[in-house]
């Protein structure tokens, strides 16, 4: 079943400027249209290091919802398990400045309340031969509950990201059954109701090992965009890992592989520093390309010993 990953599907609306991006002004640019979603990008990403992750979701009954689904099937993602439903997927509308930076942003939530029935109903097969899990932390709570309970019956580990800190925050609980949760910097300062835009990565991570070893938290990873990332364990294990320099062209997504490389290095064995390096490598990917092109790798450049899946 490979590592089996749940979350929400979005329509991705961007636009880039032609010249010069001024605030609040009306700015000639480009508009695209692509499939988005946390853990959409996730499956995506892991299956492009050919590795077969089953994803989990949901799509509208619309020609775009079977795009989305026709497009992951292209790339060796199992959909068996995505379901076709009345407002299934969201819409994320940003507008980028000339450094591929986000400087605005809307988004609509879709509904995911049924996803809680499809893992009532075949969750056991789902998860019983999986690798590991990978979801997002602000699904309807009662999703996350249904996972984490089978995460614990068929004793698999979970990762955990998020797409919305402030629905994160009020489940805060569950990190603590969480094996490891990954974040953003801003992120990490809503979560823990602090300002941590400020800090270095070294100061970053003394600040992260104090958080995760009060809050019992077993193991999270902050990124902090040039700057790279920090991981601490509640036991006291903690570092950095150093961004990779590239032409930036996009950061869209770039999180979102970081998340996949870290989820596929501490599946299949890696270290968390190990696991983050090959996050750190998903991301520069996917930062230095146009929507056009699909990186591609094997497991062995990540020193993964994973039978490449057919």
């Amino acid at each position: 079943m490979g590592i089996v990953v749940i979350g929400a599907v979005f329509v991705d609306i961007k636009g880039y400027p032609l010249s010069t991006y001024i605030p609040g002004g009306r700015n000639a640019g480009r508009v695209e249209q692509v499939h988005g979603g946390v853990c959409r990008n996730v499956a995506e990403d892991i299956a492009n290091v050919e590795l077969r992750p089953t994803f989990v979701s949901l799509v509208d009954e619309t020609g775009s919802g079977q795009d989305v689904i026709d497009k992951l099937a292209r790339h060796k993602v199992n959909t068996r398990y995505i379901r076709r439903v009345p407002d299934g997927m969201g819409t994320w509308l940003a507008v980028f400045d000339n450094d591929g930076d986000v400087c605005a942003a809307i988004s609509k939530r879709p509904d995911t309340t049924p996803l809680t029935r499809l893992l009532q109903e075949q969750g056991d097969e789902i998860f019983a031969d999986c690798d590991g899990i990978a979801i997002e932390l602000d699904l309807e709570k009662e999703t996350v509950k249904q996972v984490l309970q089978f995460a614990k019956k068929y004793r698999k580990k979970v990762y955990a990201a998020v797409s919305n800190m402030s629905i994160a925050m009020e489940r805060r609980d569950f990190l603590q059954q969480i094996d490891c949760f990954v974040c953003n910097q801003q992120e990490a300062g809503l979560m823990f109701s602090d300002n941590y835009e400020e800090l270095d990565a070294d100061e970053m991570c003394r600040t992260l090992a104090g958080n995760v070893h009060s809050a019992n938290i077993p193991c999270m990873v902050v990124t902090m965009g040039d700057k790279g990332a920090v991981y601490a364990r509640s036991g006291g294990e903690c570092g950095t890992v150093p961004a990779k320099k590239v032409n930036v062209i996009d950061t869209t997504g770039a999180g979102d592989a970081f998340f996949a490389g870290t989820v596929i290095g501490l599946t299949y064995g890696k270290t968390l520093a190990q696991a983050c390096e090959i996050g750190s490598r998903l991301a520069a990917s996917v930062i230095c390309i146009s929507e056009n092109v699909c990186p591609r790798f094997r497991p062995a450049e990540f020193g993964l010993d994973v039978p490449v899946m057919d």
